[in-house]
């Protein structure tokens, strides 16, 4: 059974078509890149399959199970977390306070407005696990606003894996990072157990492409070319509208 399939997924904004009839087969625990020029719906797709964006045609389903209709919120008990191009988290909050924020969401304490977080050792505990395994856990009680933009992309994958998710879908997630923090991130990822199947946009292509089982290239889009990496970066038209040869 595959982790995550699309078929014919179709998104438009008025006259503007922004994904186009996308299909997609990923295993579980595979390494999945999509990568595509500016404007190709990369993030859109992302969009689509958390359930954030409707499509308007096409189907997805989630090791199986048709998720097409189900909103976002109920996706993530499904076991789908992802991050975010630009970062969403809470600055004046402490780092574990926002892990817990993000474990709350999957507990029935989140209907509970008198529940005082200070007191759930349970969830404290799980989210300073989560820290511990991007290496964050001896900064767990400094205020976000306090770290830097490289340790704040690592709180954003530690809130992702709180949520023990089977699919964890990554958008760009060594954007904006510099050389050491790009090395420190992509060994991260390349910690990640096999158990947990990883999708992810990125640009930095050297870091992505050694990250990557398959890759999958958007234009326009539309899936112009798939499958493993050398295959992938010896084909003309990923040279012709990403590679820029």
């Amino acid at each position: 059974m595959s982790a995550l399939v699309l078929e014919d997924l179709c998104k438009s904004f008025g006259g503007l078509r922004v994904t186009r009839n996308v299909n997609l087969v990923v295993a579980p625990g595979e390494r999945r890149l999509i990568i595509g020029p500016n404007g190709a719906g990369k993030t859109t797709l992302f969009n689509q399959i958390t359930g954030d964006i409707r499509s308007n045609s096409g189907t997805i389903r989630l090791f199986g199970r048709d998720i097409t209709r189900i909103p976002a919120r109920q996706r993530a008990h499904l076991g789908m977390a992802r991050t975010f191009q630009i970062i969403t988290l809470f600055p004046r909050d402490t780092l574990i306070r926002n892990v817990m924020l993000a474990l709350l969401g999957l507990s029935p304490l989140r209907w509970n407005p008198f529940a005082d977080l200070d007191r759930r050792r349970d969830l404290r505990e799980r989210a300073l696990a989560a820290l511990a395994r991007v290496g964050l856990d001896r900064l767990a009680e400094r205020a976000l606003s306090e770290t830097s933009y490289g340790e704040r992309r690592r709180v954003e994958i530690a809130m992702a894996l709180a949520q023990e998710p089977k699919v964890l879908l990554l958008d760009e997630p060594l954007a904006g990072l510099s050389l050491e923090e790009r090395r420190e991130m992509s060994t991260l990822l390349a910690a990640l157990p096999r158990d947990v199947t990883v999708v992810m946009i990125e640009h930095d292509m050297d870091v992505a492409l050694e990250f990557a089982d398959r890759i999958t290239v958007l234009h326009f889009g539309e899936v112009i070319v798939e499958g493993t990496r050398a295959e992938v970066v010896a084909d003309a038209r990923t040279r012709e509208v990403y590679l820029g040869a």
